[in-house]
């Protein structure tokens, strides 16, 4: 049975910044084709993207991932029913307890108790798990809740981003779901060398008292530095659908996801650098065989003297590899589309692709992911 997976390639270049930080303060590298790479976590990209969702999805849609979980479905629990005020948290405690959820002391002593581990739940994963609290509060004075419909509700109507992203609950593994979607860490295509901002704030007040001597209320430094960055993200369309197990919402999380992706950006030290930018270039690509990472294309760094500068280089490269790929392989995509910043740039990826622009290319991906959807699995 032919899969559908979608990958999407980026080529984005950002300044002078320092958006995903290490512990010390630094930002991110790793060593790749023995140079040292400017490098974002996928996980720092993995969490724009879900806050960009809720500019693109109903908040019914996407999901929370809290250890409150007893205060959070305490509140769900007073909003269906305010005359349970006084005992939601209680109701709370035993229909979490029932599917499965190890709850433990909060470290404030007078706050409700809290999951064990950072726990994923959908929207209406929440209002479910309330409405059986509800339900055993109005028939059953002892207050059971059945266990086996605890877990029903917990792992039933999954959120856009717990099937995008997965969900594991280390203690209830049957409450786990596998990721539909998977994120590189994004690294530049050439090699990087950590910059150092040496800054200093002025005390106004004291700055206004001639008495006083000229020196900085404060002095500093800011690690950052620049870069041009390759960007990849895979989503494996039929393990999305099995996690959300409807057509039309699967195809509106690709779409939601896709877009998300392509135009979110982390947000560390934004106001110290106004460093947010959006790709060059975008390459999407629909396979039917596996997910493929074309980040060999820059296991040679590109030089600083490249030739008309390193994005117009990066493309090149980008295209070359995944041109020789295909042949190599007798690969052959099931749909592909590029848009970009400049026809002469993105020229080498439209031999590759249809040429268009972002929303059109969003609106075509979803509708052949719908059509692939409809037919016979």
């Amino acid at each position: 049975m032919a899969r559908t997976i979608v990958d999407i390639h980026v080529i984005q270049t950002v300044p002078p910044s320092n958006i995903n930080r290490d512990d010390t303060g630094s930002p991110k590298t790793a060593v790749y084709g023995g140079r040292r790479r400017a490098r974002v976590s996928s996980q720092a990209w993995k969490r724009a993207t879900r806050n960009a969702f809720e500019d693109l999805l109903n908040p019914i849609e996407l999901g929370v991932r809290t250890k409150r979980v007893v205060e959070l479905l305490s509140e769900e629990i007073t909003r269906q029913d305010d005359s349970l005020t006084p005992r939601a948290g209680e109701l709370a405690e035993a229909t979490l307890t029932a599917a499965g959820i190890t709850l433990v002391a909060a470290r404030k002593k007078e706050a409700p108790k809290e999951s064990q581990f950072l726990l994923f739940l959908s929207a209406r994963q929440i209002e479910s798990l309330a409405e059986l609290a509800i339900t055993a509060a109005q028939t059953d004075g002892t207050l059971t809740i059945d266990k086996a419909a605890a877990r029903a509700r917990a792992d039933a109507d999954h959120s856009v981003d717990v099937a995008l992203f997965g969900r594991m609950v280390a203690n209830a593994t049957d409450l786990n779901v596998d990721a539909a979607c998977q994120v590189a860490h994004a690294l530049s295509v050439h090699a990087v060398d950590t910059e150092y901002d040496y800054f200093t704030a002025v005390d106004d007040h004291k700055n206004n008292d001639q008495e006083e001597d000229a020196g900085a209320g404060m002095i500093g430094t800011v690690e950052f530095n620049s870069s041009t960055l390759y960007r990849y993200a895979t989503i494996d369309v039929d393990r999305l659908h099995e996690n959300l197990g409807d057509d039309t919402a699967t195809t509106r999380a690709v779409e939601a996801f896709t877009h998300a992706f392509v135009s979110s950006m982390p947000t560390g030290k934004q106001n110290t650098f106004a460093n947010r930018t959006l790709p060059d270039a975008v390459l999407i690509v629909v396979r039917q065989t596996q997910s493929i990472n074309l980040v060999g294309a820059f296991e040679e760094a590109i030089e600083d003297n490249a030739e008309g500068g390193r994005i117009v280089t990066a493309i090149a490269h980008l295209a070359d590899h995944a041109r020789e790929l295909h042949t190599a392989f007798d690969e052959q995509p099931v749909a592909a589309w590029v848009f970009g910043v400049g026809d002469k740039r993105i020229a080498p990826l439209a031999e590759l692709a249809q040429r268009t622009t972002f929303d059109p290319a969003v609106t075509s991906l979803g509708a052949l992911i719908s059509e692939r959807l409809g037919q016979p699995r």
